[in-house]
């Protein structure tokens, strides 16, 4: 087992790690944003409440890649506590996308992990605050 490459790979997944977290934030910082802007123009909408549920479900497909990503780093950790990185075992790494076709779910599978997610309290908290909001402004109109 090549620990170096293991090493080199966890480094790399750890930074892809990092970045899905990053872009999942932008998207929670768009909503807030498109929610705010939409406000203050007198613009809030039914199809702004789509929009959020759009961008929810996209953070939430992030998020479920960067899971992914977590499972493999946990295990490339594991390997490199059992061995750790020495120029002189061999081994191969940069197993990343057999690691997760192994695991993959089928479609049904799929759908209940992106729902997971989406659940997660750190994605779901903006959206249910946004929509809540915009559903609140529109229904005091239609009550009206």
């Amino acid at each position: 087992m090549n620990a170096e490459g293991l090493a080199k790979e966890w480094s790399v997944l750890q930074t892809q790690c990092d970045s899905y977290e990053k872009y999942s934030l932008l998207i929670k910082l768009l909503s807030i944003g498109l929610v705010a802007v939409a406000y203050f123009q007198g613009m809030l909408s039914l199809f702004l409440s789509v929009l959020l549920l759009i961008l929810w479900f996209q953070d939430a497909i992030w998020k479920t890649f960067q899971s992914r990503t977590e499972s493999r780093i946990l295990h490339l950790e594991g390997l490199l506590a059992m061995n750790p990185p020495d120029e002189s075992e061999e081994g191969r790494a940069y197993q990343f996308n057999s690691f997760y076709a192994k695991n993959r779910p089928n479609t049904i599978g799929l759908i209940k992990e992106y729902l997971r997610h989406a659940l997660r309290p750190t994605v779901a908290f903006p959206y249910l605050v946004l929509l809540l909001m915009v559903l609140a402004w529109l229904f005091r109109w239609v009550f009206i």
